[in-house]
C-alpha cells in the first residue's frame, strides 16, 4: 500500500469530530509563554510573513485562535474597486473552477458533486446556479483566514449543513468522493448585482469553528438536521455588505466555494487551478 492510500485510510478511521473539538479547545486556550512559543514555531514552520499583520509581535496574541484569525494592516490588500470585476474573497490557491454542468461541480479529476447537495439539499436554493460558474479556493495554514465579499451583497439565507470533517487538502480532494458536499459547511446566499451569489465555507479536520460577521460562531444544535435562517432585505435584521468587507472567518484552515448563475460573469484568463489568490484582486469580469 502506498503512502497516499495510508493517509486516506487514516482520514476515514480518525474520529474527526472529537479531534477537532479537542484542537478547538487547545487553540482557544490562553497559555501565556507556551502559546507564544507555539505561535513562533507555527510561523517558522509555515514561513508566515508577519510584516503583513496588524500586530507583528507573536506575544501580542493571547490564544492560537487569535493569532490564526489575525487582521492585516490597513491597505495591505488593495481592493479592485471596478464594479465590473468580481474580487477574490480570500488568500489561498484555486483548487478548481469552471462551469456548473447539469448541476455538477468538479472536485478533482474523475470526481464531481451536486450543487444541490452542496447547498444543503433544497432544489429551490440550487436552481439559480444551474449552468453558472463555480470556484473552489483552498486556504493553507500559512494563509490569511478572514473571508471577504467579492461584490456588494445583501444576505438572503444562511444554511448550516452538518457532516464529516475530512481534511480538504489536494490529496483528499482527489481521493474522497463528494468531499465538499459531505463535510460540515456554512452556506451564505446573497442577492447581488450579478444575481444570487453563494459563498460556501467548508469545515475540515481540526477546523475549530466557522464564524460569520452577522451570526458569530455558527453553532446549531447537535444532530444531523440542516438548519437555515432567512434574512430580510431591509430593516434591523438586514445584512448588507460591501465588496471587500469581511463576511466570515475560519478558526483554522479550510476551503471557500463561490458560485453564481448562468451568463453573469467569466473568470479572467489567468485564473486557473493551482494559481495563488490574494484577497481583493481581480477574479472574474461581468458580462456586458
Amino acid at each position: 500500500m502506498n503512502l497516499d492510500k495510508v493517509k486516506i485510510a487514516f482520514q476515514y478511521a480518525l474520529p474527526k469530530h472529537g479531534v477537532s473539538r479537542l484542537v478547538g479547545k487547545l487553540a482557544a486556550a490562553k497559555a501565556g509563554k507556551l502559546t507564544t512559543s507555539l505561535i513562533k514555531l507555527f510561523i517558522k514552520q509555515y514561513k508566515i510573513d508577519m510584516s503583513e499583520a496588524q500586530h507583528e509581535d507573536p506575544s501580542h496574541y493571547q490564544s492560537f485562535n487569535e493569532f490564526f484569525t489575525r487582521p492585516l494592516k490597513a491597505g495591505i490588500r488593495p481592493l479592485c474597486e471596478d464594479d465590473n470585476i468580481i474580487a477574490h474573497p480570500v488568500d489561498g490557491a484555486i483548487s478548481q473552477l469552471g462551469d456548473i454542468n447539469e448541476g455538477q461541480l468538479l472536485q478533482a479529476k474523475g470526481h464531481h458533486y451536486s450543487v444541490q447537495t452542496l447547498l444543503g439539499g433544497n432544489q429551490a436554493d440550487a436552481e439559480p446556479f444551474l449552468g453558472g460558474k463555480f470556484a473552489t479556493i483552498y486556504l493553507a495554514p500559512k494563509d490569511y483566514h478572514r473571508i471577504h465579499m467579492p461584490v456588494d451583497g445583501t444576505l438572503k439565507r444562511m444554511i448550516y449543513v452538518p457532516g464529516d470533517l475530512f481534511s480538504v487538502n489536494p490529496l483528499t480532494a482527489q481521493n474522497v468522493p463528494n468531499l465538499f458536499a459531505r463535510n460540515e459547511r456554512v452556506v451564505a446566499i446573497f442577492d447581488t448585482d450579478i444575481g444570487p451569489l453563494a459563498m460556501v465555507l467548508v469545515g475540515a479536520t481540526i477546523v475549530a469553528s466557522i464564524e460569520t460577521v452577522w451570526a458569530g460562531t455558527v453553532t446549531p444544535p447537535a444532530g444531523k438536521d440542516v438548519f437555515s435562517w432567512d434574512y430580510p432585505s431591509e430593516g434591523n435584521r438586514a445584512v448588507k455588505l460591501k465588496k471587500g468587507e469581511e463576511m466570515g472567518r475560519f478558526k483554522l484552515g479550510s476551503t471557500v466555494i463561490l458560485a453564481w448563475g448562468a451568463n453573469q460573469a467569466d473568470f479572467l484568463d489567468d485564473q486557473v487551478p493551482e494559481a495563488t489568490t490574494r484577497m481583493g484582486t481581480a477574479f472574474a469580469k461581468l458580462r456586458d
